[in-house]
């Protein structure tokens, strides 16, 4: 079998490595090894950190969504089933972004929430 020395491709391999771990803290963006390392934990954090982002909006948008909703003397819990019961289909993204940006429109939807909600 052929002996492989690899020259040019290990020495690629190694500067894109080096690469991506940029302005990391001494030898975690200077010696392969700790690099390799500490790369292979920033994807795993930013991997975690992608997932958080969705859980710390949605969170978000509910705080506003019931601080808007209880000026109007109504729960979220309440104000979101009677949505549902009155056959509004809007995303808690949306209803946020109305609640701040718009509060007549939040009010017309938390009347027909509470219209739907004492209906049944």
């Amino acid at each position: 079998m052929p002996r492989v020395k690899r020259g040019s491709k290990r020495r690629l391999k190694r500067k894109k490595l080096l690469s991506t771990t940029k302005g990391f803290f001494l030898g975690r963006s200077k010696l392969y090894k700790f690099a390799k390392e500490a790369a292979i934990k920033a994807g795993n954090y930013a991997y975690e950190g992608r997932r958080q982002k969705k859980r710390d909006f949605r969170k978000l948008w509910i705080v506003r969504i019931n601080a808007a909703a209880r000026e109007h003397e109504i729960t979220y819990s309440q104000f979101m089933s009677g949505l549902k019961k009155a056959g509004v289909v809007l995303d808690r993204k949306s209803l946020a972004e109305i609640a701040v940006k718009d509060p007549a429109a939040f009010a017309k939807l938390v009347g027909s929430a509470k219209a739907a909600v004492s209906a049944q």
